[in-house]
């Protein structure tokens, strides 16, 4: 795995490329302090993974992440930051993480691992040189990234029991967490695969593999308990027909 680090303080440079080299077998093969000689770079070299800092000379490191995110292949984006007011920004270049100077050791480590793993499971789907399109997998498909206190955590759809729409929000339980969406529950719902998560309800999105009981409900609707939660989810009326034809009632 390929990587460079764009970072405009050599002693920080120095000391994140050290801890990559000692936590991982991602092969550092340029490092930078100017974006746009990341930009004449990319234009020559493929990377797999960019450790980019937001305040950096010619291009902010946001607007240099909105560029590389419209390549065809793109490589995986750790913001670097001493600041955390851009993190709703890092999300929608659909950052990998976003990880706060002074660095910690602990925190680097269990990036690293999450970007090794990621990075290995995406060599292993098909590219599309290899299938054809129309039966070409959704890359990315296995994970979505979550906002969590102005972190991003890359996570696995299965944990995902339900989303709810809140004002301009959406909220996402898991198991034992909430996050908290920048975005609407049409948006995310889009972002997730169709054929493990339904639309039951204009609020609501739910994970059909999380489902442990189906109750009829007033009016031919039905309210869904779900596996360890608590939580009971509504299917609306307009969504009964294509629920059931899911489920097979």
């Amino acid at each position: 795995m390929k990587a460079i680090i764009v970072e405009d303080e050599f002693l920080a440079q120095e000391e994140l490329n050290y801890m990559i080299r000692q936590h991982s077998d991602i092969e550092i093969v340029a490092t930078f302090d100017d974006g746009m000689d990341v930009l004449k770079y990319l234009q020559q070299n493929d990377v797999d993974a960019i450790f980019l800092d937001i305040n950096i000379p010619s291009l902010n490191g946001v607007f240099l992440a909105q560029n590389i995110s419209k390549f065809a292949q793109k490589p995986y984006i750790i913001f670097i930051t001493a600041y955390k007011e851009h993190a709703v920004e890092a999300f929608e270049v659909d950052a990998f993480d976003y990880i706060l100077k002074p660095y910690h050791e602990a925190r680097i480590v269990t990036m690293l691992q999450k970007l090794e793993n990621a990075w290995q499971l995406r060599q292993s789907v098909p590219t599309p040189e290899n299938i054809s399109a129309a039966n070409a997998p959704r890359i990315g498909q296995h994970t979505i990234n979550l906002m969590k206190d102005e972190r991003i955590i890359v996570t696995d759809i299965n944990q995902i029991y339900y989303a709810a729409a809140q004002e301009k929000v959406t909220l996402v339980y898991t198991r034992r967490e909430t996050f908290i969406m920048p975005m609407n529950i049409t948006e995310f719902c889009s972002r997730l695969p169709e054929e493990v998560f339904f639309r039951c309800h204009r609020s609501y999105c739910v994970n059909l593999t999380k489902i442990r009981e189906i109750v009829p409900w007033f009016n031919n609707t039905y309210i869904l308990r779900l596996h360890e939660l608590e939580f009971e989810v509504p299917v609306s009326r307009s969504k009964v027909k294509t629920f059931r034809a899911l489920m097979r009632l």
